[in-house]
């Protein structure tokens, strides 16, 4: 049972002795070649009070992977930013910088909205 009671939101408990609860766990699939994903970036204002972020989705791959590509990208272009749920976040418009960047490395990228 996880330490962590955010975890077990949305339970049901059994008055079964013998009952386990069986945690769904989502096998990551492995990551695959820049080559071969399909990266679109996009502009994105929707609940940030505002503020104008890019994000880059469907990164297809583990999480791990996903957050040393954000950092680099941070690191890159000297911005804050998050990694999550095979989305990264970038802080302001920095779309055509990325994709070129993303480019480079072989990544295939499209720019999705205005």
């Amino acid at each position: 049972m996880p330490d962590n009671w955010k975890e077990r939101l949305g339970t049901v408990y059994s008055t079964n002795k013998d009952f386990s609860f069986d945690y769904d766990s989502e096998e990551e699939s492995d990551t695959l070649s820049p080559e071969k994903q399909n990266l679109r970036v996009l502009l994105d204002r929707k609940q940030r009070k505002g503020k104008t972020v890019t994000a880059i989705e469907n990164f297809i791959g583990k999480e791990e992977d996903l957050k040393a590509l954000a950092k680099e990208l941070k690191v890159k272009f000297g911005v804050g930013g998050s990694a999550k749920e095979g989305m990264i976040v970038i802080q302001s418009d920095q779309r055509d910088k990325i994709m070129e960047y993303l480019n480079s490395q072989g990544y295939k990228t499209k720019r999705v909205g205005g």
